[in-house]
């Protein structure tokens, strides 16, 4: 099992993008049970980590980008700022925003 970040005081005391960077870096092979560890750690950062998901959902493929879709929706209204600041950059994005604002507001 891949080692996850266990405690904020960890966490804090790291650059918050290095940080995101190793555990998203961590998913490509990490079992389910280390997944959910990482995306569990992702999602306390709340809305400091919603740029960098924003982000990660453009550039990446597989469990990472999808860890950075549960994490947006389960960080909530926190969420839903940066998605639609990158759906009106990006209109190929605009549907994926979208659906997840949909999903964190239930509308």
């Amino acid at each position: 099992m891949q080692a996850v970040l266990s405690t904020q005081t960890e966490i804090s005391n790291n650059n918050l993008t290095q940080t995101l960077e190793r555990l998203f870096s961590d998913l490509d092979t990490a079992d389910n049970m280390t997944k959910n560890a990482i995306e569990n750690d992702v999602v306390r950062f709340g809305s400091d980590a919603a740029d960098f998901l924003v982000n990660k959902i453009r550039t990446a493929k597989g469990a990472q980008r999808g860890v950075a879709a549960m994490s947006l929706i389960r960080i909530g209204e926190d969420s839903i700022k940066p998605l639609r600041e990158e759906a009106v950059k990006d209109k190929e994005f605009q549907w994926i925003a979208n659906y997840l604002i949909r999903e964190i507001t239930g509308r």
